[in-house]
């Protein structure tokens, strides 16, 4: 009979009932949760946020940093949850931290956050924008197509910065954060938004641009940063930051009317919810992660079109039109040029939520647009071309979107996994001639990012900005200056050989089939 082991991972390693639990026998198999996993890792980590607290600038980083500590000593998520509690309070910081098992993207369960970690400053000109966008949250959330039935009975007022990263540890760095990723916490008590300013430009260093007209080519090189910037603000206040989860409380009450509110897509009364324990998360588990990304990309393309949207940005007229344009194309042509890269056509299936969503709406436009986004092979079996009318994108466009963005959120909203695994699958999947494009996508595929990242030392009283160059040796640099001490290395030596009976075990079980 199998025994599944659940690692929690913390710094202590000796069994903490309730957190831990000796093997127990459901179903046909046994299962126990232990702690440890990560623990000489985690040590070093805490080691440091004791350091950090010396320099905390309020009560709300010093408590902020105590329940990380916490947390990551003793395995226990409900401290990394209050730390968070924390971390939102502490409005409009200079300097901007966060860190824990944060996203579960490359978990295919949807379950297991990786660590992420980051250190940033805040970028006070672009943070102004954001704020302007903050304050004018509750009418822009309106334009919402979902109504006020599915939306949060009140917009909890985010801190939304705009920083520059100095140092982002994780296995990707993305464009933009809103976090915590605790629903709980999100719809109740609040978030926080910040868009990682300086990786924006950074990621679009010199890319190559396949599948589009030369025309639609130098538009992209000319906006495309401006209009992730405008995608990124709304993707993360407006998207993940909208919309409500219908709950039934542990005392049989609802968040919702029950008798009044009814299912925008049957019109008849709300059938599900999401009851007391259940998440997101624990619902949507392997499709949670795309569907999300998906419903917020597509927030953002529907509020692009909004010219007040554009003026906060600093946006008016034909250049606004420009920027609009070019938001949806750049996310459509990564729906149809990079996406595909992520699928794996061995298993059918897609190794990255954020390719997976643009994929979905890339196909949305293409299979419900009538000719509004078109993709073809303008050299067989060689090359392909998208385009895109701009003409129709505040009409047509603005419809679908619409429509797909009512059916997103009543699913979310009433946790109705059945209905979303079926509107995914259908848009998901590589059908042919897509089946056969990916190939022609592969051929152009370029080398993936490697960011490099600067460091600082301590000298003296001042703190000392190391740069390198962007290239391999940079990488390489930057990294021996981090880690000068063996501390981390022979952590790492620790972990592999804990690991290696696991790794022997599963090589001979391979082997043998």
């Amino acid at each position: 009979m199998p025994l599944y082991t659940i690692h929690l991972a913390s710094v202590e390693t000796s069994p903490k009932p309730p957190l831990t639990m000796e093997k127990e026998k459901y179903k046909n198999a046994y299962f126990q949760v232990t702690r440890g996993d990560y623990s000489p890792l985690l040590k070093l980590v805490n080691e440091n946020l004791e350091k950090a607290k010396q320099y905390a600038s309020n009560d709300n980083e010093k408590n902020m940093l105590k329940h990380y500590i916490n947390s990551f000593k003793e395995g226990d998520l409900n401290e990394h949850k209050e730390g968070s509690r924390y971390w939102i309070k502490d409005k409009g910081p200079i300097i901007e931290t966060y860190q824990g098992f944060i996203e579960t993207y490359r978990d295919p369960s949807g379950q297991r956050g990786e660590f992420e970690g980051f250190v940033a400053m805040v970028n006070k000109e672009m943070s102004k924008k954001f704020g302007n966008l903050v304050d004018g949250a509750e009418r822009f959330i309106k334009l919402l197509p979902w109504g006020e039935d599915l939306e949060k009975d009140s917009f909890l007022r985010p801190d939304f910065t705009s920083l520059d990263v100095l140092t982002f540890s994780g296995s990707g760095i993305p464009a933009g954060i809103n976090i915590p990723n605790y629903d709980e916490i999100r719809q109740n008590e609040g978030f926080k938004n910040v868009s990682l300013g300086n990786v924006i430009p950074a990621a679009y260093k010199e890319s190559v641009i396949p599948f589009l007209s030369d025309s639609d080519k130098q538009l992209l090189e000319k906006y495309r940063v401006a209009s992730f910037e405008v995608q990124v603000g709304l993707h993360e206040l407006l998207g993940h930051g909208s919309g409500k989860l219908l709950r039934q409380n542990a005392d049989g009450t609802f968040n919702f009317d029950k008798e009044k509110v009814k299912n925008p897509l049957t019109g008849k009364e709300i059938e599900s919810w999401y009851t007391e324990g259940e998440t997101y998360d624990s619902k949507f588990t392997t499709l949670g992660s795309a569907f999300e990304e998906c419903r917020a990309e597509a927030v953002g393309l529907y509020l692009s079109l909004d010219a007040e949207i554009l003026k906060i940005f600093g946006y008016d007229g034909e250049e606004a039109q420009n920027v609009t344009y070019v938001n949806w194309l750049s996310l459509l042509w990564n729906g149809a040029a990079k996406a595909t890269e992520m699928y794996q056509p061995s298993t059918k299936t897609w190794l990255q939520a954020h390719a997976r969503a643009r994929f979905v709406l890339m196909r949305l436009l293409e299979l419900e647009g009538d000719g509004l986004l078109t993709v073809a092979e303008s050299e067989p079996g060689k090359n392909l071309r998208l385009t895109l009318q701009k003409d129709r994108l505040a009409t047509d466009g603005k419809r679908i979107i619409g429509d797909f963005l009512v059916k997103l959120q009543t699913i979310k909203a009433t946790g109705d996994v059945a209905s979303g695994e079926a509107l995914f699958d259908k848009y998901s999947r590589l059908d042919e001639p897509w089946g056969r494009w990916r190939d022609i996508v592969m051929l152009h595929k370029q080398p993936r990012n490697i960011f490099v990242q600067p460091n600082t030392t301590h000298e003296g009283d001042d703190v000392v900005l190391h740069r390198y160059p962007a290239s391999a040796e940079g990488v390489v640099a930057s990294w021996v200056r981090r880690f000068p001490s063996p501390a981390v290395s022979d952590a790492l030596e620790q972990l592999a050989e804990a690991d290696a009976p696991y790794f022997a075990e599963l090589k001979a079980l391979t082997d043998a089939s």
